[in-house]
């Protein structure tokens, strides 16, 4: 059975972390020498019949105080049936939110950019005059209320018809629309807001979005299968291929430009790098903890915006600046979700990293309102293991 969206972005975090549950990297988020999922396991299980109609491939890798685990299934590529790589790259889309957040929390620690300071006051010309103040606080934890141009990105026909299509960036922004909402009363999941968040970093840094992210991120922590790639259309080095099915057949969709999704869901990367990313992350190598408990709070007293004024139906807000809080009963997860065509992802752990979860499924259906059902299945059984 499928889970709705809502329950899907939770699940998403939720699962990610739990299955993710596990003990620091070896030597404190060093290389992985991480051991099979051992037959007969929920992990294994989950994973089995690949690949299917909804998926033509998967990995995974969890750690948690039994070590390192990890463990793919189903074609990295169906002309080949070279099998699925465990240090694969892939699209991880809103994943990138992530290490956005990381480099515009790095130049607020360095007083380069203040959270509390208006977007106006560094972009003058971005948002049209009139338009009520927006922070820089407020684009991170996505309740500027700014829009984005209205594509249907997740739809097969538009995506096969436009996915070489350049963006300049910027114009993913609709400034010809009014706000949704008063700056700092809704929270709105998007990609506009950390398409502004690029922005503001090429303006205080002088340098590209790519670039901060390759020297204060990638080239720091030594991620080897990471990239920002900029017009680079293609995933460099070993990956499983995304493919779209269709009436006649499996179309590969690896190829893409990634410029509309930019600063916030273009970056590649690997199941490896992405735990030495939130281990270096959560223990504060990468952000000086003032700055990094901005990761770990989410707005006080902000609802998810829904387009009406019912207050009946309101959620209270779940995303942090770059991170998505998940709480399971006494547990709380923080991670992230992240997809694009031919890619549904997820990563997550508890705060102190005795837990942790990466994967990713190479999905056959672009779009939808649901989680794939494998990634639940992947979720679950990494609830199970803990």
């Amino acid at each position: 059975m499928r889970v709705p969206i809502a329950a899907l972005v939770a699940a998403a975090l939720v699962i990610g972390p739990a299955t993710a549950a596990g003990a620091a990297a070896p030597g404190g988020g060093g290389r992985h020498r991480c051991t099979a999922l051992a037959d007969g396991t929920p992990l294994r299980e989950a994973l089995e019949g690949l690949p299917d109609e909804e998926a033509s491939g998967a990995l995974v890798l969890v750690t948690d105080a039994a070590g390192c685990r990890q463990g793919t299934a189903g074609v990295a590529d169906v002309r080949t049936g070279r099998t699925v790589p465990i240090d694969g790259r892939f699209r991880i889309g809103s994943m990138t939110k992530t290490f956005t957040a990381v480099v515009a929390l790095q130049l607020a620690a360095e007083g380069r950019l203040d959270l509390d300071q208006t977007v106006q006051h560094y972009l003058p010309d971005l948002l049209p005059a009139g338009t009520a103040p927006v922070t820089v606080r407020q684009v991170l934890t996505y309740t500027s209320g700014i829009n984005h141009v209205e594509v249907p990105n997740k739809q097969a026909d538009w995506f096969l018809a436009h996915r070489y299509d350049h963006w300049a960036k910027g114009s993913q922004i609709d400034t010809a629309k009014p706000l949704a909402f008063p700056p700092g009363t809704k929270q709105r999941y998007g990609n506009v807001d950390y398409i502004v968040a690029g922005l503001l970093i090429e303006k205080v840094t002088g340098r590209t979005w790519e670039s901060q992210i390759q020297r204060r991120i990638i080239d720091r922590l030594g991620l080897r299968g990471t990239t920002a790639p900029g017009r680079d259309v293609e995933v460099r080095g070993p990956h499983a291929h995304g493919y779209e099915a269709t009436a006649s057949g499996w179309v590969d969709v690896t190829r893409a430009d990634t410029s509309l999704q930019w600063s916030a869901a273009s970056i590649i990367s690997t199941a490896p790098d992405l735990d030495r990313f939130l281990v270096a992350l959560f223990s504060g190598q990468l952000v000086p903890q003032p700055q990094l408990e901005e990761m770990f709070t989410v707005p006080a007293g902000v609802h998810l915006y829904d387009g009406n004024d019912d207050p009946a139906d309101d959620e209270d807000a779940v995303y942090t600046a770059g991170l998505t809080k998940l709480e399971l009963g006494p547990v709380t997860l923080w991670g992230k979700s992240g997809d694009r065509p031919g890619y549904n992802n997820g990563m997550a752990a508890t705060r102190d990293l005795s837990a942790r979860l990466i994967f990713s499924v190479n999905t056959l259906h672009m779009g939808g309102t649901e989680q794939p059902l494998r990634s639940q299945r992947i979720i679950m059984a990494a609830l199970q293991e803990l």
